[in-house]
């Protein structure tokens, strides 16, 4: 078997070994009825909507008011998902189609 293959499918075994071993180790760590610390739960409560907005930063933080678009594509696509997310409360809509206007917007539009 050629090295290149040999490689490929031992990355794939790391991978698929780690991505399963993060969704087990939960389960692991606290077994149906053992108590959850409150550390893990408030970590829980407050860590996505962190996320969330660290990736909102990181989208927007190139946006320049001073080119020819003047940033409308990044804001038409940003108040798209907002609106969709506040109507719909669906997170893989809202980013979907905010994602897909958004590159309609900057390769066809603008």
């Amino acid at each position: 078997m050629p090295v290149s293959i040999m490689r490929s499918l031992l990355i794939i075994a790391v991978v698929s070994v780690t991505t399963f071993a993060t969704r087990a180790i939960p389960f692991l760590l606290f077994p149906k009825g053992k108590e959850i610390p409150p550390l893990v739960k408030y970590l829980g409560a407050a860590l996505p909507p962190a996320v969330i907005g660290m990736l909102v930063i990181y989208c927007l933080k190139d946006m320049n008011l001073m080119s020819a678009s003047h940033a409308a594509p990044e804001l038409i696509s940003t108040a798209t998902v907002i609106i969709l997310h506040i109507w719909k409360r669906n997170n893989l809509l809202s980013i979907g189609v905010g994602t897909v206007l958004y590159m309609v917007l900057t390769q066809m539009v603008f």
